[in-house]
């Protein structure tokens, strides 16, 4: 009998830290942990790691200790830093662990920049990369009382070889830096499992042929017999089944949807902003007796993403994207959430105000997020904080920290764009230094290679390689500029052969764009905040509301106006710090009623 609670993935409250591969129990090790920096380096000599030194300060995880929520709020330089926790037996039970269950997986969401982690004096492993998630096993004879865990970070803030986004080098933010983040900064957790198990799923819709693939990852290569049951179901009603032999620790399987074999009915499930019907899906391992092994719970949502004769489509349609950007900084926090409730309130706020897009700026947002963007309706363009040199240790740096991304994420139906580099940050010379340029080129390519099911965006705002779209940056400060740039496709085109607006080459590779889609993908950039305590930055300045609304009214319609525009990206969603061109505070408190707000996105007065 199926049980209905485990199938409804799409339907949880967010909290899960890893939406789209659910067990029943787990538990969050969020909250007070012991700190302390380690600015002489001595930790490891002094013996930290063995876990029997308390720590004198203490923080609440997963606030970086540059953050006010974190109880620490040191903004200064420091290199490594140190955190402690005791797990209890409890938190072992409450994780899940058991007969069917016996081993406990410690997981981290991310953490900036390199960890080591031990429990109980012994080393469970390293790693390196501060936006993407990884996990160790907790030995099993530790598993029967107490666990004193220990984590090591060092993040090197004069190091612009990691890729960091929009953390400064400096001490002081500046500009359109902010404050770095240090450390552990999304959800840390146990989960209980067993030595046969599921560690990614990735699905990937084939619309036209009515099925679904499941890219499946298995803990390791199986040593005995061992079996998959797939089944997905929408609001109670089966859709499509599969059992199948696996032999492999990875495995590709396709699960045919019949009722989409309808192709007068086939739009019905269809997701997209407007109706984002989200599938739920069931996933167990069997042994040769029949056991369970192994029960997830995930979603999918059936969508097609792709570009034809200048427009962006989905599912097959053209679709105007209404973009913004969104840096996902938080007063208090920083780039932690403040809660997974923030995270949903975060897309509503960018539904509510008229868009249809997302573009997460400079930054790997947490999954809980996508769970939201996915739930909610809100398509999403993925990308990754960017270093700031182009070497080979940044070269290695990024790219195996894209691939781990794109590994995370995948499986959202929300996201259907990639952008591997912004502005040239990390590749400053691509438009006459062959070797950038080939780097570029690689990224593009390497992401397309990895998800050919989505399109990829070579170099953002400008100096692009071969890409899907040609995305322009344009903070031109008046409606009547934007409308010259891009009132026809002769008008782009006098761009893409000359300079673009920033007096940058708008292609680095002159045939890489040809005929794609063109959006701009930053612009705007108004600043109005009268009522900062701080010195303000921004592209442009409004002195009261009234200016504020005048000035945003016409940046926006005269994109609205453009006849060859697949899309825009506002500048930006929220303030942040000293950069203040959001539509609402750094508190998310709407700078114009969200009804005119609306109306000005949107472009419809009735909006």
């Amino acid at each position: 009998m199926r049980d209905s609670s485990m199938m409804r993935a799409s339907k949880q409250d967010g909290s899960y830290p890893r939406p789209q591969l659910m067990r029943r129990s787990w538990c969050d090790l969020g909250g007070d942990w012991e700190f302390a920096f380690d600015d002489d380096d001595t930790g490891l000599d002094d013996g930290w790691h063995l876990g029997e030194t308390p720590f004198a300060q203490r923080i609440v995880v997963p606030f970086p200790p540059e953050s006010p929520a974190s109880g620490i709020g040191d903004t200064g330089f420091h290199r490594v830093a140190w955190y402690r926790r005791v797990i209890e037996p409890e938190q072992l039970r409450t994780a899940g662990l058991g007969d069917d269950a016996p081993r406990i997986v410690l997981h981290f969401g991310a953490v900036d920049f390199r960890a080591s982690v031990w429990a109980n004096g012994r080393l469970l492993g390293s790693h390196e990369g501060g936006q993407t998630p990884f996990s160790f096993e907790l030995p099993e004879d530790l598993l029967g009382g107490t666990v004193a865990l220990v984590v090591r970070v060092e993040d090197d803030p004069h190091d612009v070889s990691q890729p960091r986004g929009k953390q400064d080098w400096l001490e002081e933010p500046h500009v359109i830096w902010y404050h770095r983040t240090t450390g552990i900064w999304q959800p840390v957790w146990l989960e209980a499992v067993a030595s046969d198990r599921v560690t990614r799923v990735n699905w990937i819709p084939d619309i036209p042929g009515a099925d679904v693939a499941l890219q499946l990852r298995l803990a390791a290569r199986p040593t005995r017999p061992l079996w998959l049951e797939v089944e997905i179901e929408h609001e109670g009603e089966e859709l499509g089944t599969l059992r199948t032999r696996l032999t492999e620790p990875e495995h590709r399987v396709v699960v045919a949807l019949p009722r989409q074999a309808n192709g007068q009915g086939y739009e019905q499930l269809l997701w997209s902003p407007e109706h984002p019907t989200l599938l739920d899906a069931r996933l167990r391992l069997v042994d040769e007796a029949g056991t369970v092994v192994d029960d997830v719970a995930s979603y999918l949502g059936l969508r097609s993403v792709d570009e034809h004769g200048g427009r962006f489509l989905l599912n097959d349609r053209p679709y105007f994207l209404r973009s913004v950007l969104e840096q996902g900084y938080w007063p208090e926090t920083h780039l932690a959430a403040p809660s997974a409730d923030a995270l949903r309130a975060e897309v509503q706020l960018i539904k509510d105000l008229g868009f249809n897009a997302v573009r997460l700026h400079e930054k790997v947002e947490d999954p809980r997020l996508l769970f939201w963007t996915d739930r909610l309706g809100l398509l999403v363009w993925g990308e990754i904080g960017s270093a700031f040199e182009f070497s080979p240790r940044a070269i290695e740096r990024t790219v195996r920290e894209w691939m781990d991304v794109i590994a995370r994420d995948a499986a959202h139906p929300s996201i259907v764009t990639w952008v591997p580099v912004n502005e040239s940050w990390g590749v400053q010379h691509v438009s006459h230094d062959a070797a950038q340029l080939h780097y570029v080129q690689a990224l593009f390519h390497l992401t397309k290679a990895l998800d050919p099911t989505r399109l990829a965006v070579s170099n953002d705002g400008w100096e692009h390689a071969q890409s899907d779209l040609l995305t322009i940056h344009d903070y031109a400060t008046t409606g009547s500029a934007l409308r010259t740039n891009y009132a026809d496709a002769a008008s782009i085109e006098a761009m893409r052969e000359g300079v673009g607006p920033a007096g940058r080459r708008l292609v680095a590779l002159p045939a890489g764009t040809a005929g794609k889609p063109v959006m701009v993908t930053e612009f705007g950039g108004i600043t109005f905040a009268p009522d900062s305590d701080i010195e303000t930055w921004g592209y442009s300045v409004s002195g009261s509301a009234t200016e504020f609304e005048e000035h945003l009214t016409e940046l926006v319609s005269a994109l609205h106006a453009s006849p060859v525009l697949a899309g825009f990206c506002y500048t930006q969603l929220t303030d942040t710090r000293q950069e203040a061109n959001g539509l609402v505070d750094e508190r998310r408190v709407p700078k114009l009623p969200v009804e005119t707000l609306r109306a000005i996105v949107t472009g419809r007065a009735d909006a």
